[in-house]
């Protein structure tokens, strides 16, 4: 049952436009705080981006242009697009596309917003590029590194990528020439193709388990979180999730080597998508599989995969290199991940009273990582119980809801590795959602949690990394970037009569009785009028 929604003024078309709108002042933005190599890009030697970096009052504009952009047009529209389409009926794909296209467009000419790990990518190409193995050298083993613009957190670390997407690094420095403008073209398409594999693949996974593709394409594809992250910021998640959804798409479909092929690839970008490998196991032994069967196919989709792995690892030479650096991220650590924080307050205490905070908090951290391991496991082989229909009422034949209760499991897998890691990336959120969409998430609760996680991994990133010159105080422009973000958060959520309801379920009955007592005295204004003319 669908909450009832605030009056909708306007049309599903001004929706798409407000977020092209917001797109646009996106791209306007990160000509004045988006990244880029500095000392060695020939866009700094133009006017037009020495007027928007190197002046103060240029880059409170950029940074406002920035905030509003993202939150009260492209989240916005985001919302007002669920108003004007809930039905979800076939009518709603050209539309969902044509935002898809046009909210998409101005990110690709974009600087990079948010992040800087398109230049450690270019780092890691120039260090196979020069025949370092970057498992076990950082980008500081080249020379002159810091002009490539990488952020110094990733200097030292190793890199924590598959093989696949080490040959991408390095054959977009090879064809860029010393060009680090030239360099981000391939990441951003492959950030595309991710995009694109997604919007392919998430509304068939969903339509398959019998839940409507075209709300799981707005859910997922065209949640802002996706397009800044994915688009704005290059991150190689996109195109990690878009073959892990499409190799489980198959996978499901009774396609299981299909599957594993595209599942692996996706490994060979980025490894985190191990997890997927038992679950992919479990859709090709079937819901009335024996252990025996079970674990056999299990030991058939590993050596398919690693066997895989392991031809590329000749290829390359770094053999089995990324095992190791799976271990990177967890390096670091971030205030709103819960194992994150708990450890650095536990660590901090001890450090108070003379105790080894350090290595307490390394534990902590430890015990989150081994216990997600556990979960992973027993989320694997627990017997798997299928749900008793889809999401639209129909009875699904049983291969598709047992295809529906292991990829729930795999979601709240990815789920323990996440919630129980030091370190959260807004960008994370999405390999969540991507399969608890697919699965069945419902109106009510469900959804609003989906808002205000949008909400909030939208605001981290607006205030997060921001590429300032050492003249200008970022301390300042970060003030700016915060301010306008949560005004922003809270007219959307408090105050617009339009999306405030889809946050407070009892806003959205007082707007919509306001709304019809609006209208109702419009029309007797409009009756009495009609018979004074008579």
């Amino acid at each position: 049952m669908s909450e009832k929604q605030p009056a909708r003024g306007g049309t599903s078309r001004s929706a798409v436009w407000q977020g092209f709108a917001g797109s646009v002042m996106l791209l306007l933005g990160s000509f004045g705080v988006g990244w880029m190599a500095t000392s060695v890009s020939p866009l700094i030697r133009t006017p037009l981006f020495i007027l928007a970096r190197t002046t103060p009052a240029a880059v409170i504009i950029c940074t406002v242009l920035l905030c509003v952009g993202a939150l009260l047009l492209l989240l916005r529209a985001w919302l007002r697009l669920r108003q004007h389409l809930t039905a979800w009926d076939p009518s709603s794909r050209p539309v969902l596309l044509k935002a898809l296209a046009l909210w998409t467009a101005p990110l690709m000419v974009a600087l990079p917003l948010f992040s800087r790990d398109s230049y450690a990518y270019i780092g890691q190409g120039r260090l196979m590029q020069q025949g370092l193995n970057p498992y076990t050298n950082g980008i500081s083993a080249l020379s002159n590194y810091y002009n490539l613009g990488p952020d110094a957190l990733w200097t030292e670390a190793p890199t924590p990528y598959g093989p696949v997407w080490l040959w991408l690094e390095q054959a977009a420095v090879g064809m860029a020439n010393g060009s680090p403008e030239l360099a981000l073209i391939p990441f951003r398409l492959a950030s595309l193709l991710g995009v694109i594999l997604l919007a392919i693949y998430v509304p068939r996974l969903a339509e398959r388990h019998g839940f409507n593709p075209n709300r799981a394409l707005w859910l997922v594809v065209l949640n802002p979180v996706a397009l800044i992250n994915f688009i704005g910021s290059l991150h190689n998640d996109s195109l990690m999730l878009g073959l892990v959804v499409a190799g489980v798409y198959y996978a499901s479909a009774r396609h299981p080597v299909a599957g594993i092929v595209l599942v692996t690839l996706s490994i060979a970008i980025k490894p985190i998508t191990l997890i997927a490998l038992p679950f992919v196991g479990l859709l090709w032994a079937g819901s009335r599989a024996g252990w025996l069967r079970k674990f056999g196919l299990w030991a058939a989709t590993l050596a398919i995969s690693m066997g895989i792995m392991a031809a590329m690892g000749l290829v390359n030479g770094l053999g089995f290199g990324w095992l190791a650096a799976l271990q990177t991220p967890g390096t670091v650590w971030i205030w709103y991940a819960p194992v994150g924080m708990f450890s650095h307050i536990v660590g901090f205490l001890v450090g108070l009273v003379g105790g080894a905070g350090a290595v307490v908090t390394g534990v902590i951290q430890t015990i989150g990582q081994l216990g997600s391991i556990l979960i992973v496991i027993a989320l694997a082989l627990i017997k798997v119980g299928t749900t008793p229909d889809g999401g639209l009422g129909a009875e699904p034949a049983e291969d598709r809801r047992y295809s529906q209760a292991v990829l729930r499991r795999m979601a709240w897998a990815f789920a323990a590795v996440v919630l129980m890691a030091p370190m959260i990336q807004p960008w994370y959120m999405l390999w969540l959602l991507a399969f608890f969409a697919v699965t069945g998430l419902k109106d009510g609760w469900q959804l609003r949690c989906v808002y205000y996680l949008s909400m909030f991994f939208t605001l981290i990133a607006l205030t997060d990394q921001l590429s300032v010159f050492q003249w200008i105080p970022v301390a300042a422009v970060r003030g700016v970037a915060i301010g306008v973000g949560v005004l922003g958060a809270l007219w959307l959520m408090l105050w617009d009569r339009k999306t405030r309801g889809l946050f407070r379920p009892a806003l959205a009955v007082r707007d919509a009785r306001h709304e019809e007592e609006k209208g109702g005295a419009s029309k007797r204004a409009a009756s009495k009028g009609e018979r004074a003319r008579r």
